[in-house]
């Protein structure tokens, strides 16, 4: 494990984008949590603009309206969690190195060219961590080949935990300098989400 900071210094490499939108938002009274506005985009829409530059964008969960274009899945089964909506997405990527990204985290933009400068020939993950030592494991860069391992090594994925992905991997941790891995879980997520984006105009 290393520690890198929150400052891309590497050209970014080509990548797909994997946008886990699927879930159940139990703790948002079961609304669809992608779907919902932060300072005039949806959660969703914020997440994609996050990897525009990916060659390939894909999302897994129920098709909805977007701003960009974007190749759809589903997990197996559905609502089987995190885990199976990776095993799920990968496939339809082919790129050497996969963003995985939540689509409740309207701030992380900035940690993605530092997450895929990060990623290294030596290490399996790019994994974005904040002051208390929180890692958001859905703010990942992988090496392909890696993650596919990975899931491998964790069998069924159905309700699999996520950080079950990095038991046996090398992983980089990129100090997250700006909140970029906050994400919207509760009402007042979403409400302190929507002030700070106030707070920007």
């Amino acid at each position: 494990m290393s520690l890198v900071s929150g400052r891309p210094d590497t050209v970014e490499p080509v990548y797909d984008a994997i946008v886990l939108a699927g879930g159940t938002a139990r703790r948002l009274g079961g609304v669809d949590k992608p779907a919902l506005d932060v300072g005039g985009s949806t959660l969703l829409d914020r997440a994609l603009a996050a990897a525009g530059d990916a060659r390939r964008l894909v999302v897994v969960g129920p098709e909805r309206s977007v701003a960009r274009a974007v190749v759809w899945c589903r997990e197996e089964p559905i609502g089987g969690g995190p885990v199976a909506a990776i095993a799920a997405g990968l496939p339809l990527t082919s790129a050497d190195v996969v963003l995985v990204l939540a689509a409740d985290l309207p701030w992380v933009a900035p940690a993605v060219p530092v997450l895929l400068s990060a990623l290294r020939p030596s290490s399996d993950v790019a994994l974005l961590v904040d002051s208390s030592g929180r890692v958001n494991h859905l703010a990942a860069a992988w090496h392909r080949d890696a993650l596919e391992r990975a899931l491998a090594e964790v069998g069924d994925p159905d309700g699999a935990a996520v950080h079950a992905l990095v038991r046996t991997a090398s992983w980089v941790h990129v100090l997250d300098t700006g909140g970029w891995g906050r994400d919207c879980d509760t009402w007042d997520d979403l409400a302190q989400a929507r002030q700070r984006e106030g707070d920007q105009l």
